[in-house]
């Protein structure tokens, strides 16, 4: 019977550890997510299981290319990917087809490396972002809901960013 209380009792001091490990870690650093939809194709596609880092946006702004989860600021309950476009305090403009950077430093257009060169984003937009505000768009313009049809993105709706692409292990990729 003692055998029996010794073994539950060192079972339970492991759960307890594993638990007092792994929980901090799961909510306050990184967080699993699977992509749902088109939107990030060719760089993400339906399925993917993501790893996002929730910390590093606490010490440092997100940054153009980045791509990040976020609250979907209309229903804060869903969760959308997309990458970051615009960053605050910048215009941008979308007209025919292209995509134009207007900032302190002047007017520049868009540089996505990221993307074949054959991408048009479609859309008539300018918007000018505010101080905590990003404008996203997705991968696949076609097929994505983003900043073009809902508006700006505030800093406070983002989660994280994608660090790393966990599954599936052909496909798998830091970013």
């Amino acid at each position: 019977m003692r055998n029996i209380l010794v073994f539950f009792w060192e079972t339970a001091k492991i759960i307890i550890i594993a638990l007092l490990i792994v929980v901090p870690i799961r909510y306050f650093v990184f967080q699993p997510f699977f992509v749902k939809g088109q939107s990030m194709e060719p760089a993400f596609e339906n399925g993917d299981y993501l790893i996002i880092d929730e910390l590093s946006y606490r010490f440092r702004n997100p940054e153009r290319g980045e791509v990040v989860v976020f609250k979907y600021p209309n229903d804060p309950s869903q969760r959308y990917i997309k990458r970051i476009i615009g960053l605050p305090g910048e215009t941008v403009e979308i007209q025919a087809g292209k995509i134009t950077i207007i900032s302190a430093k002047g007017e520049e257009p868009l540089n996505e490396e990221y993307l074949p060169a054959s991408v048009l984003t479609l859309g008539d937009t300018k918007m000018t972002l505010g101080a905590k505000e990003y404008f996203v768009l997705g991968d696949n313009r076609l097929a994505s809901s983003d900043s073009r049809r809902w508006g700006s993105l505030p800093k406070e709706d983002i989660i994280g960013r994608v660090i790393i692409r966990a599954w599936p292990f052909a496909a798998l990729a830091k970013y």
